[in-house]
């Protein structure tokens, strides 16, 4: 099984900054791709970044110029850099891992989520 777990989030003023990571773990061959999706109370879950094992990266328009997405070797862990946050940036944040497992079946695994509050 692969498990994949967030850390880093909490609370923040409108205007800072936090930091987000996502370790994916188990029997991983290779991990194709590492997104950030987030879901605020009565919202549907929405991509916020993501990152492919060729580097290409995608944003949420929402997101673009405030957040960067980044990558340890083998795209693990994977981070998300959030600045400028504003009020509405709170959600919990979730992180999806997409791969192979070591016996070659595919897997597609979420994290439990980590709260991000920003107050204003």
């Amino acid at each position: 099984q692969v498990q994949v777990v967030e850390s880093g989030g909490g609370l923040v003023q409108a205007g800072g900054s936090l930091s987000l990571a996502c370790t994916a773990s188990g029997n991983i061959f290779t991990i194709n791709g590492m997104g950030w999706y987030r879901q605020a109370p009565g919202k549907q879950r929405e991509l916020v970044a993501s990152v492919n094992s060729g580097g290409g990266v995608s944003y949420a328009d929402s997101v673009k110029g405030r957040f960067t997405i980044s990558r340890d070797n083998a795209l693990n862990p994977v981070y998300l850099s959030m600045n400028s946050l504003k009020p509405e940036d709170t959600a919990v944040y979730y992180c999806n891992a997409k791969g192979y497992s070591g016996s070659r079946y595919p897997f597609d695994s979420w994290g439990q989520g980590t709260q991000v509050t920003v107050s204003s």
